[in-house]
């Protein structure tokens, strides 16, 4: 029985940073920002085995995102992953 390999090298390469259209409300920074963010931790969740929203608490949303390293999510930022959780499938 031949067992797969597992890597941890991506399988494609990462799009290249482009910088943000000028001119824009900062509002409009602030919430690109987030749900980039929340994106972010939403994979990083589903990837680790949550798949449903009921399990990913706030407690754990902040906890993915230490150990992936970014900031710890505001509360609002942690509703948004659960939505993206929710409703991405």
């Amino acid at each position: 029985m031949a067992v797969a390999a597992v890597t941890t090298t991506p399988l494609h390469k990462p799009l290249q940073k482009k910088p943000l259209p000028a001119g824009r409300p900062r509002e409009w920074y602030i919430t690109h920002n987030r749900r980039l963010k929340a994106m972010r931790l939403a994979i990083a969740l589903l990837d680790t085995g949550v798949y449903y929203p009921s399990t990913a608490s706030n407690d754990t949303i902040r906890t993915t995102a230490e150990r992936i390293g970014i900031h710890p999510p505001s509360d609002t930022t942690c509703r948004m992953v659960r939505a993206l959780i929710r409703y991405g499938r």
